[in-house]
């Protein structure tokens, strides 16, 4: 999951990104409105934006508003110290699509996060599953057949965002944005890398991550008698 992260703070924000990052989020920084509107406008596909009022150049619920009026329908957490209900209702109105005073517990934000993602996206259940793998956004954790899979963040961004579109190729650009920050001095051979411990870690289950020639990476569902076979196609 790709989140902006839009907080002039500098030590809110290190610490907000640090702890994203270990659950598995990916997360690009933007210090400042302007910052913010350049990485929106770059194409980037976030999947939300963590967005605090009180920016330096620009309210951050012009910000807002702003997106909104291009037709960005990103969902936006907004954070601010100013938690009066007519800030609430204010920036709900302006398309806010949900309101996080300060201080707060990270693992509040991050539920937060996992239920907007699932709302835009349409999904009510809070579990993915592909064959034996299963996420559960809640608690942003993978099992595979019942027992939970250990992944760094970058193997979680890349496996969950193949897992929302299981049985569809994800173009390696798309991947690649998925998995890594906008300000990483990665190659784009780095997405292979990560890829192949992905594929290791599946590798003789009843689920694999294949390359579709022309259009990128797909995960898919194997017939168990073809399980092992998929362990030695992996590890090639």
């Amino acid at each position: 999951m790709r989140i902006l992260l839009v907080e002039d703070e500098r030590d809110m924000a290190a610490w907000l990104a640090r702890a994203l990052k270990q659950s598995g989020f990916v997360v690009d920084h933007a210090g400042d409105a302007r910052t913010a509107e350049a990485l929106i406008a770059d194409g980037t596909g976030y999947d939300a934006v963590v967005l605090d009022l009180g920016l330096p150049d620009k309210h951050g619920l012009t910000l807002l508003a702003e997106m909104r009026n291009r037709g960005n329908a990103t969902p936006v957490l907004v954070l601010t110290a100013q938690g009066t209900l007519p800030d609430r209702v204010r920036g709900l109105n302006l398309g806010a699509d949900d309101f996080l005073a300060k201080p707060f517990a990270i693992e509040e934000l991050e539920a937060r996060l996992a239920a907007l993602v699932r709302r835009s996206q349409g999904r009510s259940r809070p579990k993915l599953e592909c064959a034996s793998l299963v996420y559960d956004s809640e608690s942003h954790a993978f099992t595979l057949a019942g027992t939970l899979l250990p992944m760094t963040p970058r193997e979680h961004a890349a496996l969950s965002a193949l897992l929302m579109r299981a049985g569809a190729p994800v173009g390696k650009s798309q991947l690649y944005g998925k998995v890594f920050p906008h300000d990483s001095g990665a190659g784009p051979e780095a997405i292979e890398q990560v890829l192949h411990r992905v594929r290791r870690k599946l590798a003789g289950s009843d689920v694999r991550v294949v390359t579709v020639r022309g259009l990128g990476y797909m995960l898919e569902a194997i017939a168990t008698a073809d399980a092992a076979g998929a362990g030695d196609e992996a590890g090639g």
